[in-house]
């Protein structure tokens, strides 16, 4: 069985409510695709035949997770960004026929091999700053074989890259021109026809719906998830971007996974998400692009424990954006998160948005041997600095997946 011994590492473990589960001058064993022990220096097992790792006091971390992206697209958006500068609201471009609609019209052109090309330069973004999980939703096709295209292009990735990806159903995004007037009808193609044949293909592992004015109703996205729970499919929601219409309570309710975005959330309500065990995902890309002044309840979430996860939203139109760690900077700096809190965001909290924080996330034994060396030694250096990937080394599931930085 394969062994990889780290040594003299500063290991950020995650594994507490909160902080970074600090264990200076520690040492942390993988076996197979596992990690087997982890403790002080003094108490290492004997190397044997394990590779050693002097990580000289480096920082050893989770892998990163991002839990929310949109990277499956045609086309981009710039001319629109030009719009947004000239004064143009976001919801306004969408009355258009802008926004989603427009990625919509440009991946329905796209082949699988086309859109595979396009988005393989914004994944190495992701991949070289330590990502080792990614959730991709569909939601760009808006009819059953467009859909179904875009997830099996997010299937492919994990087939050719050493990388996990969620594949998350998004097909209640917006209203295809050709269902204009006639959105219970859209619902219902949704529910009884596009979730079944993605489900029956095994290309869903989530069910997400945009709840809000330029998309689908309370009433619509019930629809959706009741579809997708008996189908035995976890769900989320793209809730309170623009408006509350009370997305995120009924979604929290149904026992959503995640509830993201949230700017207009009322604070009140954050107890009620409490009750359950929702993840808020906050996107702080979006919120620049847009350049947003709504805040999420940062406090009311605080207050009531509910767990906060960060994702870079990566889309053609409100959050054009590929880097993970320029997202913790931003959510310090914007949202005035801890350096811990944006570490936390991207890798436990991030795992339960997604259920798999019994595998990965954090660093304890048993779990998924998914893990970053970087070249720091303090955890805020990560969320701190900008313009620098100080990503050494990164192993995926026990195998090294880019280990050039080792000897730095």
């Amino acid at each position: 069985m394969p062994q990889t011994l780290f040594i003299n590492a500063s290991i950020a473990c995650l594994d507490g409510a909160s902080g970074y589960g600090l264990r200076e001058h520690g040492a942390l064993l993988v076996e197979a695709d596992k990690i087997a022990w982890l403790g002080s220096m003094q108490d290492r097992p004997e190397s044997g035949d394990a590779e050693v790792v002097d990580c000289a006091d480096r920082l050893l971390t989770p892998g990163l997770i991002d839990c929310h992206s949109h990277l499956v697209y045609g086309g981009d958006r710039a001319d629109e960004f030009e719009m947004r500068l000239e004064g143009a609201s976001y919801a306004e471009i969408a009355q258009q026929g802008g926004g989603i609609v427009s990625t919509v019209n440009a991946t329905r052109a796209a082949s699988e091999a086309e859109l595979f090309a396009q988005l393989q330069p914004r994944l190495n973004c992701l991949l070289e700053e330590g990502m080792t999980t990614l959730e991709i939703k569909s939601g760009y096709g808006l009819d059953s074989d467009n859909e179904i295209k875009m997830l099996r292009v997010a299937q492919q990735l994990e087939n050719e890259f050493q990388v996990r990806i969620q594949k998350t159903f998004l097909g209640a995004h917006a209203l295809p021109p050709e269902y204009a007037g006639r959105s219970d009808d859209y619902i219902a193609l949704v529910c009884d026809e596009m979730l079944p044949r993605a489900h029956a293909e095994g290309l869903v592992d989530a069910v997400d719906v945009f709840i809000e004015s330029i998309a689908f109703n309370l009433e619509q996205g019930a629809r959706v998830f009741a579809s997708a729970q008996a189908l035995g499919l976890p769900i989320k929601a793209h809730v309170e971007q623009l408006s509350d219409l009370g997305g995120a309570v009924m979604a929290a309710a149904r026992g959503a996974l995640s509830v993201d975005h949230i700017e207009y959330l009322a604070p009140a309500d954050v107890a009620r998400l409490a009750q359950s065990e929702t993840v808020a995902v906050l996107l702080p890309g979006a919120f620049y692009v847009l350049r947003e002044t709504q805040l999420p309840p940062l406090t009311a979430l605080r207050e009531h424990g509910v767990p906060i996860a960060l994702a870079t939203d990566a889309n053609p139109g409100s959050s054009p954006i590929t880097s993970i760690l320029l997202v913790m900077n931003m959510a310090c700096t914007l949202f005035r998160l801890t350096p811990a809190e944006a570490l936390r965001g991207v890798t436990i909290n991030a795992a339960r948005a997604l259920g798999l924080q019994a595998e990965i996330g954090s660093l304890e034994v048993g779990k998924q041997a998914d893990m970053v060396l970087w070249n720091v030694v303090k955890p805020a250096m990560l969320s701190y600095q900008m313009g620098i990937n100080p990503c050494a080394a990164v192993m995926q599931a026990g195998r090294w997946r880019s280990k050039a930085g080792l000897a730095a």
